[in-house]
């Protein structure tokens, strides 16, 4: 079972996306929180394999919980919960080091797909907000650290493959499959992507990918 920690300050957006959940024999809700201390406070307690996490909270929002998440080195995989006019609050969780987004109106199989992507290791980037979010991204509303000020290191044939898979959410196993390669050789090639675009995380490398045109 996946272990699963739940963060939105409407109690009956967190009852709804609990009870889908609870139709899931995979997916376990072990904890949930109205803000992001509630959250910082969950996470340390119980240690979850995946962190759903609202943006918009009154006191204590999603940012804040990422960002102090980042600050105690808590690498717990974040999937935020969004609505469509988010998109500079997306950016941001990007930023602070979300590993993807979905919107609230999601379906129980997608909800469930997308749990288990980022406990897997994986990223969670959908076309739908992405195309609003790279022109954000062209439009210089993240800075040059985040999307890079030069050009980056040209990949090899091989590694565009990998970012290709990366960008579309596949675990490093997943990965493998699809390469028929072995998951420590596509570690390697995830380490040098990674490098050679300046990134510390496999979301980050794929924004900056997709700033430079590297993704068809």
């Amino acid at each position: 079972m996946i272990r699963v920690c739940l963060v939105d300050d409407q109690t009956l957006v967190r009852q709804g996306i609990r009870r889908l959940l609870d139709l899931s024999d995979e997916v376990e809700v072990v904890a949930e929180a109205d803000d992001g201390l509630a959250a910082i406070d969950a996470v340390g307690r119980e240690r979850p394999d995946v962190l759903l996490l609202d943006l918009r909270m009154p006191r204590y929002d999603g940012i804040w919980t990422l960002e102090r998440l980042r600050e105690r080195g808590v690498d717990v995989p974040v999937l935020v919960l969004t609505t469509f006019d988010d998109d500079e609050l997306v950016l941001g969780a990007l930023r602070a080091g979300a590993r993807g987004y979905l919107l609230k109106d999601v379906t129980l199989e997608r909800l469930v797909e997308a749990v288990k992507t980022l406990a897997s290791g994986g990223t969670l980037l959908r076309p739908a907000i992405t195309d609003r979010l790279l022109r954000a991204l062209r439009e210089g509303e993240a800075p040059a650290s985040e999307t890079g000020a030069s050009a980056p290191v040209p990949l090899t044939e091989r590694e565009r493959e990998v970012l290709r898979l990366l960008a579309a959410g596949l675990s490093n196993r997943e990965i493998a499959e699809s390469l028929f390669l072995a998951e420590g050789t596509v570690k390697n090639h995830v380490s040098n992507v990674l490098m050679k675009l300046g990134s510390r995380d496999r979301t980050r490398a794929v924004l900056r990918a997709l700033h430079h045109g590297m993704l068809d």
